[in-house]
């Protein structure tokens, strides 16, 4: 067993026999710069969020999630610092893109369309406004930066990269995931604006949903009872820790030695309240 990646949230470990383990931690990143202070159970939440996922969607497609038991796992993991935490799943040939999903008028793709300019090969004739629910969703692929900032690129790009037939599977399954977990969000208070997933290759060339899936992390959540079209809507998401960091020009800045307790207090609180609302029914 190895350890393979040190990611920014995540450590992951090689058992070279088909198999990983993925730690989630409670680092928390902002404008690509890991925070000094962590967020307290934050690796539970988006473990429990991705688990539960997984499970929504297996019949829309198979995801690398083994088992989240710690007896299943090797005995380095059978300790109690990697409970709830830790997940032991297939290991892919990943495709080197991130797929972004995007529900709502919002972000970069909201600044492109006030300036009357496609998004990413996308034009709107609709009149929308800031925040506003698209009439169908759309795919926006990104590449997988080994480093600096991912670019973001069209779908078709993507498609002539992989091939056709891949790109395409992976545009509906992609729709199709976000489509179920948004009616399942909805219903629970929250509204899922926009996400990322990322799609690997078993074995036997079958597409699987692998990674996080529908995290605070790796989406835009908003809350539904605050929700108005015409402005940014109130967040779950780590958007209220960037907005932080923004309003003290600490955004980016890699020599920041701390984060003020209350933020991270309130931080912690709305992350425990998405698990909260989402995994209610399961």
């Amino acid at each position: 067993m190895k350890k393979i990646i040190s990611g920014k949230v995540r450590e992951v470990y090689d058992l070279e026999d088909g198999r990983m383990v993925i730690v989630t931690t409670d680092r928390i990143s902002a404008f690509d710069v890991i925070l000094p202070t962590q967020i307290p159970n934050k690796g539970k939440v988006l473990n429990a969020l991705s688990e539960f996922w997984f499970n929504h969607t297996k019949d829309i497609v198979q995801n690398h999630l083994i088992s989240s038991n710690l007896k299943d796992m090797p005995s380095e993991f059978q300790k109690d610092e990697y409970e709830g935490r830790t997940m032991l799943v297939k290991k892919l040939k990943m495709i080197p893109y991130e797929v972004i999903v995007r529900g709502y008028m919002f972000g970069s793709m909201y600044e492109a369309y006030k300036k009357g300019e496609p998004f990413l090969g996308h034009s709107f004739t609709k009149e929308y406004k800031q925040a506003e629910k698209l009439e169908t969703p759309i795919v926006t692929p990104s590449t997988k930066a080994q480093e600096g900032h991912d670019i973001n690129v069209t779908l078709e790009y993507m498609k002539n990269d992989i091939g056709q037939a891949l790109g395409s599977k992976i545009e509906k399954a992609a729709l199709a995931v976000y489509n179920k977990c948004y009616e399942h969000a909805y219903k629970n208070g929250i509204i899922i604006a926009d996400t990322k997933f990322e799609f690997g290759l078993d074995e036997n060339g079958q597409l699987v949903l692998a990674d996080e899936v529908l995290t605070p992390d790796s989406s835009r959540f908003w809350n539904l009872s605050t929700y108005k079209e015409g402005s940014s809507p109130a967040s779950y998401d780590k958007q209220f820790i960037r907005d932080w960091l923004k309003e003290n020009n600490l955004a980016g800045d890699a020599s920041i030695k701390s984060i003020p307790q209350d933020i991270v207090n309130k931080t912690a609180e709305l992350y425990k309240e998405c698990q909260a609302r989402i995994c209610k029914n399961s």
